[in-house]
């Protein structure tokens, strides 16, 4: 028994232990990640970081790469759902909702945002990796098309207009923003964020507004 387990005063279960496991892995990953890069980080100085063999980092993960698809989406998903079942419960201005939602799962953490990127230039040449890179990018893009489909609700927008492409354009938009923001922080502000989905959907009542052929 470890020292958390007997201050708990309790042996964990086997799903525990295996769940803490994972977790410290993933927090040691993290740092690894942050400090070195993807290319730079190697598993066996993660499993050391977190105070396991890479016996022990094998049995819970694939390889570096599935450690940091969990780190980018697994964890990141959970938090996401959570935020989009407070915001459609708020009841607020959908177009403002699903900008807070963008910020808010948005990394503000400038390593976070530069790992991203290496990782996307990783998965451009070598294949194997753009699979996993895509079901990720999917699954971030299906969590916002509940928001997006509110606000088209609200806004009046036709229903043949695809939630799902209204949501990729919202995405890629404000990635943009979030890189642009990063190199010139005074000219991209979080409402420039806000506003540019405004405008997305202003066009978009604008399009449904005219008559059929125009």
């Amino acid at each position: 028994m470890n020292a958390d387990e007997e201050a708990a005063g309790k042996r964990l279960t086997r799903a525990e232990s295996k769940a803490r496991t994972r977790e410290r892995l993933l927090d040691a990953a993290a740092r690894t990640f942050a400090r070195k890069g993807y290319a730079g980080a190697s598993v066996e100085e993660i499993a050391e970081s977190a105070g396991y063999s890479i016996g022990a980092l094998y049995s819970n993960f694939g390889g570096k790469q599935e450690l940091f698809l969990e780190l980018m989406a697994g964890r990141a998903s959970r938090r996401r759902r959570a935020m989009v079942a407070e915001i459609l419960q708020a009841d607020d201005d959908p177009v403002e909702a699903l900008a807070e939602l963008l910020q808010r799962t948005g990394s503000p953490d400038p390593d976070l945002m530069a790992l991203r990127a290496e990782f996307w230039l990783y998965a451009v040449r070598n294949p194997e990796a753009m699979g996993a890179l895509t079901a990720q990018r999917r699954e971030q893009i299906d969590a916002l098309v509940e928001v997006v489909s509110a606000a088209m609700s609200r806004l009046g927008i036709p229903e043949g207009v695809s939630a799902t492409a209204v949501a990729t354009v919202s995405l890629a938009m404000f990635q943009g923003l979030m890189r642009q923001r990063r190199i010139d922080p005074e000219r991209v502000s979080g409402e420039l964020l806000a506003q540019g989905l405004r405008w997305l959907f202003a066009g978009l009542q604008a399009s449904a507004a005219r008559p059929p052929g125009e």
